[in-house]
């Protein structure tokens, strides 16, 4: 089984060609109304806009490459920074070790004991793997994607929230911890190499995997299973909170994130929905402001001119 990885070069052409068919459809829009202008066709409006009508002034079909551009190229950024940022390693398996030892004070399930479950069964251990390698990426665009066609009025906070959220993560991820995979106080297996699925290369300890904390995995998973509880109508949206347990149990398996990296991305992704909503909430209140105050400046305004136009006391 081979695995599926998105590299930041990868990433980054991907965003590189979204933009450029941005750009193709933007410029055969604009040819296409220069020769109904040169040719005298009369434009005529369609009954009803078509679900990817325009979006911020682009033809349609133009704003979804544009947007999914936008985050793919937002994930070649974290994949770049995290592969070959500057990264100080020191101190990474021992904080390690401390997570390990203040799971258990806290009675958490033993990560070791949960993948001793699934180690007999290759075929599952292997599909976790391809799982952790490729899933989460094709999950965010196929719900930024599903937001912006069916959900526009909500889809800027979905968007501001998931680019709050990775960079949050990624903020915290510059204090290096290990995963479970290379703390050997754990015990467990690193599956990925062990079926020659890593994407990070040969087993060994490397500063480039130690961002352990929190897991991007389990927060962009928890996003996209409460966005569409919130914002589908169906009654089996809830089936959708499957996919972040799941992702939880797939980083677990596979030896790449502890309980508790999960539990700060919740954390981190209620801070960032609380922080949406109160800058939202505050430009809102700044807005009425605004109005309120250009309200009451035209009625002086007004009394101002009609003072001086007025007769000479």
């Amino acid at each position: 089984m081979q695995t599926v990885e998105l590299s930041w070069q990868a990433a980054a052409v991907t965003s590189a060609c979204l933009f450029g068919a941005t750009a193709a459809i933007r410029l055969r829009a604009v040819a296409r109304r220069g020769a109904a202008a040169d040719g005298g066709a009369v434009a005529v409006p369609a009954a009803s806009p078509p679900r990817c009508a325009r979006f911020a002034g682009l033809p349609g079909g133009a704003a979804t490459t544009r947007e999914a551009g936008v985050v793919v190229g937002l994930f070649a950024l974290w994949q770049f920074a995290g592969k070959y940022a500057p990264r100080v390693s020191g101190g990474a398996l021992a904080r390690a070790r401390w997570i390990w030892h203040a799971e258990r004070v806290a009675r958490l399930p033993s990560e070791a004991a949960v993948q001793r479950l699934f180690l007999p069964h290759p075929l599952i251990v292997q599909a976790f793997n391809l799982y952790y390698a490729s899933l989460h990426y094709v999950a965010v665009i196929a719900l930024l994607v599903w937001m912006f066609l069916w959900h526009r009025d909500r889809y800027p906070e979905v968007r501001a929230t998931l680019a709050m959220l990775t960079g949050a993560c990624l903020l915290i991820q510059l204090i290096p911890v290990a995963p479970p995979r290379m703390l050997p106080s754990a015990g467990m297996v690193d599956t990925a190499v062990l079926y020659g699925q890593s994407v990070y290369g040969p087993a060994g300890f490397n500063p480039t995997e130690v961002w352990a904390m929190p897991s991007v995995h389990v927060a962009w998973a928890l996003l996209v299973g409460v966005t569409v509880v919130r914002f589908s109508a169906s009654r089996w949206r809830w089936l959708a909170l499957a996919y972040p347990a799941a992702t939880t149990l797939v980083v677990v398996v596979t030896a790449n994130h502890y309980w508790a990296d999960g539990i700060v991305a919740g954390a981190l992704l209620a801070l960032t929905m609380l922080a949406y909503r109160a800058g939202r909430a505050a430009r809102q209140a700044l807005g009425r402001s605004r109005r309120a105050g250009v309200g009451a400046a035209i009625p002086a305004q007004a009394a101002c001119r009609n003072g001086l136009s007025g007769p000479a006391g």
